[in-house]
């Protein structure tokens, strides 16, 4: 896996950063991991400088400014320097065991979503509001490409870096998921879903989409259409 990077948007993730990592470093595989923090105001950038200073495999930067989950990832695409890239949330909702099967079904003319909806896997904590606005932003989006996509707003999406580091990168919040999906899709590249496990964060503990993230994927979606 010495081609992949493992990019971990990070913002104020102090209690679970470490954790999140010591996931991805417990797989052994020798894949990039590249953490890139928005400034966060508690002690994430401190934990992620450490740990890049131990691991070789591992680069951190810092911006500036804080800018959102879109902002982060485009200034990532920036140094990734291996041939696929997937996106990892420091939040330790996602599993990275599942990181394994998706590479084993790339190459360099596809890309692969991991679905929280499909499979015969145990899932926890997937809210009612959350699964029934998922599943209506992921119908939506098949409609209007005309390409069935099971969880549109899954972080867990593996593709070849030149994708999309190729384009110009717009969104500078939540709605990067969707322009990352809707630029993968209209790229003409295969894909294949993969079910993967989900254990959600309370609304308490984590930073959930709100309504008004969901209009905007709603709205996005028809721009990076047409």
């Amino acid at each position: 896996m010495k081609n992949l990077t493992v990019i971990v948007p990070v913002y104020n993730e102090e209690l679970f950063l470490e954790q999140s990592l010591d996931r991805l470093l417990a797989l052994e595989k020798d894949f990039k991991i590249l953490i890139v923090d928005d400034c966060s105001s508690d002690n994430s950038p401190n934990i992620a400088q450490q740990y890049a200073k131990e691991y070789e495999y591992i680069t951190f930067i810092k911006k500036n400014n804080n800018g959102g989950k879109g902002s982060v990832l485009k200034e990532a695409f920036k140094h990734v320097n291996t041939d696929f890239l997937v996106i990892h949330d420091a939040d330790l909702e996602y599993f990275p065991q599942d990181l394994l099967i998706m590479y084993k079904n790339m190459d360099k003319n596809s890309f692969v979503l991991g679905s929280r909806f499909i499979g015969n896997i145990k899932r926890e904590n997937i809210y009612l509001r959350t699964y029934i606005a998922n599943k209506v932003m992921s119908y939506f989006f098949s409609i209007v490409f005309l390409k069935k996509v099971t969880d549109i707003a899954t972080c867990y999406k593996m593709f070849p870096s030149n994708v999309i580091q190729s384009q110009t990168i717009k969104e500078r919040g939540f709605s990067i998921e969707i322009e990352i999906a809707a630029k993968l899709i209209k790229s003409k590249l295969n894909y294949s879903e993969v079910p993967i496990k989900y254990s959600g964060r309370t609304y308490d503990e984590g930073k959930k989409i709100k309504f008004s993230d969901g209009i905007l994927y709603l709205v996005n979606t028809i721009k990076y259409r047409f």
